[in-house]
């Protein structure tokens, strides 16, 4: 096994990606000499260039490190990559991105999020009740903070949140001392084959905690019962069965006052400004892991009242008399529900158009009809073509399948250029959109017509 801190040069291939560009800002900050490559530029690798990193935009051996002590991947690139098979072909040391994590957290005290959803928001709910209270905490986030503007920060504190990939089993690689999961809903089947499997997975995952973890786990996952951790707690929304849940939610001004209750243990007026009632539920878990740390009462309440949301998370991109615009990475058909649910909970009198762009021809394949039926809580979907992100196409398998499946005549299948021609038109009252390919090119347009 290498060790970290002899490393002087890390060459990373995807250095792009959410949760690669949060290990590229850890070394980083440790002085470390970071370069790498990405198949496009974007937002992300501006950032980490105007850090000094030196990225390219071709997959050329000639332009990759030579002097790399560690070789970084995520398990999206293809093997047939060529400086991929030219690292390896070498020599060099060369790890998946999960590795990396559980080299650096194998002396941290770890708080894993995991899950089919939610996970982003929480682990970055935790990290930031840590931060705010003064208990500190290193964070590898898979979102970008709205409060910090970035997925990682480091601190003195040997405590480390991390959100934890279910994609390619990398979460098995870690071994938290409090564990925390969302959901185990049907996703990645192209990687577990079956709803089974990715539930077994999950209850491995809870298996990986120390002798004395905590596990924390929402009311009412299937296969409970066999979730591993020596000391449990459950979390709900609402549900006084589970051990810790919230009570008396009203609505204030697009957020939420409400009280969360334990059986022992109860914080009153906790003020959420951001929307989504799935937020709450996400806050119900951050709170009862910074409350088993010890945070107290009023720095729980004002962290929570700071808290200002992850990027493309229930994101208001433009809130006026005329026209309400939300932005949301959801791109499973649980995530859709909730999104749209509570966006119309929030804005009955308003006239709801969703643009969605699917994620995957698999996942597009196996969960079509969880999509239409989510996306039909709409009074307009918009669907944009599939983004392929690592698939290649499958035979039958486009946006039009979804099309068809939702209720009404309400769903239409358009590129980039004619949605926003249609949106201009029309200047919808509530405006969603969702996906976690690269529909996030579109807010600024949409944005800025808006606004004006």
């Amino acid at each position: 096994m290498i060790e970290l801190d002899n490393i002087k040069s890390v060459y990373f291939i995807g250095i792009g990606g959410i949760g690669m560009s949060a290990l590229a800002r850890y070394f980083g900050e440790r002085g470390v000499k970071v370069s790498g490559y990405d198949r496009t530029p974007t937002p992300l690798t501006r950032q980490l260039e105007a850090a000094g990193m030196a990225i390219h935009y071709e997959d050329d051996p000639a332009l990759a490190d030579k002097a790399a002590g560690l070789v970084v991947y995520t398990p999206a690139v293809p093997s047939s990559h060529r400086e991929l098979a030219y690292y390896r072909e070498q020599g060099f040391p060369v790890w998946k991105r999960s590795d990396v994590l559980e080299a650096i957290t194998r002396t941290l005290f770890s708080i894993t999020v995991a899950g089919t959803h939610g996970k982003t928001t929480i682990s970055s709910f935790i990290a930031h009740i840590l931060r705010h209270s003064g208990y500190g905490c290193n964070a590898f986030l898979g979102g970008i903070t709205v409060n910090y503007h970035t997925n990682f920060w480091s601190n003195a504190r040997e405590t480390a949140v991390i959100e934890a990939d279910e994609y390619d089993r990398s979460f098995l690689k870690l071994h938290p001392d409090i564990a925390v999961l969302t959901a185990m809903d049907p996703d990645h089947l192209d990687i577990y084959g079956t709803p089974e499997a990715l539930e077994e997975a999950f209850i491995q995952y809870t298996a990986q905690l120390g002798s004395e973890g905590l596990l924390v786990y929402k009311h009412g996952l299937a296969r409970s019962r066999e979730l591993k951790g020596a000391k449990r707690i459950s979390y709900s929304l609402e549900n006084n069965a589970a051990d810790i849940y919230a009570e008396n939610i009203r609505l204030d001004n697009g957020g939420y006052i409400f009280s969360i209750c334990r059986k022992d243990w109860m914080i009153d007026n906790l003020q959420l400004n951001i929307g989504g009632m799935h937020n709450v539920e996400n806050t119900v878990a951050a709170v009862a892991v910074a409350h088993h740390l010890g945070i107290g009462n009023e720095q729980i309440r004002a962290a929570v009242a700071a808290f200002k949301g992850v990027k493309r998370r229930f994101e208001y991109i433009v809130r006026n008399v005329h026209t309400v615009y939300i932005d949301d990475y959801a791109h499973h058909p649980e995530e859709l529900r909730a999104l749209i649910q509570s966006a119309r909970s929030l804005f009955p009198d308003k006239q709801c158009t969703v643009v969605f762009q699917p994620h995957l021809y698999t996942r597009t394949r196996d969960l079509a009809d969880g999509f239409a039926e989510s996306l039909s809580l709409a009074d307009e979907v918009i669907l944009l073509p599939i983004y392929p992100a690592r698939e290649l196409p499958i035979p039958g398998i486009q946006s039009e399948l979804i099309a068809e499946k939702i209720k009404g005549d309400r769903a239409k299948v358009m590129d980039k250029a004619g949605c926003l021609n249609l949106l201009q038109e029309q200047r919808p009252e509530l405006l969603i959109t969702a996906g976690a390919g690269d529909i996030d090119q579109l807010v600024q347009p949409i944005k800025d017509f808006l606004d004006n």
